[in-house]
C-alpha cells in the first residue's frame, strides 16, 4: 500500500539509474533557494526558484508525515533548496524541523552552502551519531565564487564551518560539485579545495561534473561569454543527453573525476562520485550522500 505523504517524501532523483544512494527520505523546509547559483538545476522545475519561501503549514505537515515513517529512517535536508537559505536566519524553520526529527529518533543528513549551520551545533551535539553534514565548496577563489554563486556565503566561511563542525565531533563531507569546464576543473583549484577540506577535518569528499540544462546553461554563458562556445561544443555536440540533462563527454568526465579521486586519497579522504558512471572511483562502503557517516 502506498503511503500518502505531503512534505517528507522518499528520495528519488527522477529515477536516475546513476543515483546509488541508499534509500532515504527528503525534506525541503523551503520552496526555492536564495543562493542564486548560476549552475542550479531547480529553476527548471520550481517557479520563481531564487525566491525562497517557507512551505505552507510546514511543521504540522512534518508531524503528520512522521507518524507514517518508521523510526530510525534517514531524512535528508535538503535536495532542492538549501535548508539554510537566507530566510532561515530569521524564521528558524530548519532548526525546528531538526529538533522534531531527532527527538523522534530519525537520522538526518544536511546539505548546505551556509555557515548558518553552526547555529544548530547544540542540537547536533545532543544527538551525536545521528547527524552528518555536507558542505558544498566549488572553489575557494572568492572572485569566481562571487560570480558563480552570487547569493551564497563566501567559500572561506564554508571552510570555517567544516572546521568548527569537525572540531565539535560532527562528521562532515565536502562536495566539490559541480566541476565546470574552464572554471573550477583545473588542477590548482581541485588540489586547493581537497587539501583545505582535509586540513579542516572533513572525512569525505564528493565530486560531480556540471550537467547542463537550457536555463542554467544560459546563465553561465551570459556570465562567462568567452567560454560559451567551448561549452556548447562539449555539451550539445560532443556530450550526451541523459535523464533530462546534457553530460560532458565521457572521456573528459572520467579524467577529471579520477584526478579528484586521486587527490582525495592523497589527503586521506573517502571519495564518491555523484550521478556519474565511474563507480570504480568510489571508496568501498562510502556513499555520495554521506549516510555512511551516521552511526
Amino acid at each position: 500500500m502506498r503511503i500518502s505523504l505531503s512534505v517528507v517524501r522518499p528520495f528519488d532523483p527522477w529515477g536516475n539509474p546513476l543515483c546509488t544512494c541508499p534509500f532515504k527520505y527528503g525534506l525541503n523546509p523551503y520552496t526555492g533557494c536564495g543562493h542564486g547559483c548560476l549552475y542550479c538545476y531547480i529553476t527548471s522545475y520550481i517557479p520563481d526558484a531564487f525566491n525562497p519561501r517557507p512551505k505552507e503549514d510546514l511543521l504540522d505537515k512534518v508531524r503528520r508525515d512522521l507518524e507514517k515513517i518508521p523510526k530510525g529512517a534517514v531524512v535528508s535536508l535538503s535536495n532542492s533548496s538549501d535548508p539554510y537559505t537566507p530566510p532561515e536566519a530569521r524564521l528558524g524553520l530548519t532548526r525546528r524541523v531538526l529538533q522534531m526529527l531527532l527527538e523522534r529518533g530519525y537520522k538526518v543528513l544536511i546539505v548546505t552552502k551556509s555557515p548558518l549551520v553552526l547555529r544548530d551545533l547544540d542540537i547536533f551535539q545532543r544527538h551525536r551519531g545521528r547527524v552528518a553534514v555536507q558542505i558544498t565548496i566549488t572553489t575557494l577563489r572568492e572572485e569566481l565564487a562571487s560570480v558563480l554563486e552570487p547569493g551564497a556565503p563566501r567559500p572561506a566561511g564554508r571552510l570555517d564551518a567544516v572546521r568548527r563542525l569537525s572540531e565539535a565531533g560532527v562528521p562532515v563531507a565536502v562536495r566539490l560539485d559541480p566541476l565546470i569546464p574552464l572554471l573550477n576543473d583545473d588542477v590548482d583549484n581541485i588540489e586547493e579545495v581537497v587539501s583545505k577540506a582535509a586540513e579542516a577535518g572533513a572525512k569525505h569528499l564528493v565530486a560531480s561534473t556540471y550537467k547542463a540544462k537550457r536555463d542554467n546553461f544560459a546563465r553561465l554563458a551570459k556570465a562567462f561569454p568567452d567560454k560559451a562556445l567551448t561549452w556548447r561544443r562539449m555539451y550539445f555536440q560532443e556530450g550526451q543527453y541523459f535523464h533530462g540533462q546534457w553530460y560532458a563527454p565521457r572521456e573528459y568526465r572520467r579524467r577529471i573525476l579520477a584526478l579528484v579521486a586521486e587527490y582525495a586519497r592523497r589527503h586521506g579522504l573517502q571519495f564518491n562520485i555523484c550521478r556519474e558512471e565511474f563507480a570504480d572511483l568510489n571508496t568501498p562502503g562510502a556513499h555520495c550522500d554521506g549516510s555512511h557517516l551516521l552511526s
